[in-house]
Formats: C-alpha cells, structure tokens, sequence
C-alpha cells in the first residue's frame, strides 16, 4: 500500500532559518514513514513536504503527533492531504516515477 502525503505550513519562516535536522531525526520515529521531501514554497517561505507512508494509520499518527503539535508551536496553520497511491500506479509507472520504479 502506498499513502502519500502532503502537508503545508502557513508560518512565513524562511527555509534556511528553520534547523531540519533534528526534525528529521524525530521524523525517522514514527513507523510507516518511507520517504519525506522537504518543500519550501516559492517567494512565501512556506513550509511543507511530501511523504510516503506504508498505511493510512501510520500517516494519521504522523499527522497527530508530529504536525499537528508543531502547527500549534508555531502558532500557524496546517494544510494536509492524503493520497491513495495505488490508485495511480499505472499512471504513475508510465511515467517513470521513481516512486514506483525504485528509481
């Protein structure tokens, strides 16, 4: 099963001032978490990523104890969807996404 997710934060904090590294070693806690790209929205500073999960419940438990939580640190606001990845396998091979092609 893929679960793909995308969370956004609204807090105008420049990528370059926020220190991911040991917010990627708390990340690497949560069970289920295949991959996490980190994203830095163009000309608003805001902050977010794109991750794969192995279930829908491993990334709601993400999404309540991890970004939730800092949402509320940061006093901003979070926008997050979650994607079926199996759905669009198909598409998604045909175009060679390394997501699905190991690559």
């Amino acid at each position: 099963m893929k679960i793909f997710l995308y969370a956004e934060f609204q807090v105008a904090i420049p990528f370059e001032h926020i220190d991911w590294r040991p917010i990627n070693v708390e990340m690497k806690t949560y069970p289920g978490l295949k991959s996490k790209t980190w994203l830095s929205g163009i000309n608003n500073h805001t902050v977010g990523g794109f991750y794969e999960f192995d279930s829908i419940e491993n990334a709601q438990r993400y999404i309540d104890g991890l970004l939730l939580p800092f949402t509320q640190q940061v006093k901003g606001n979070l926008s997050v969807k979650l994607f079926d990845g199996d759905v669009t396998q198909d598409a998604n091979i045909g175009m060679d996404s390394p997501f699905y092609t190991g690559g």
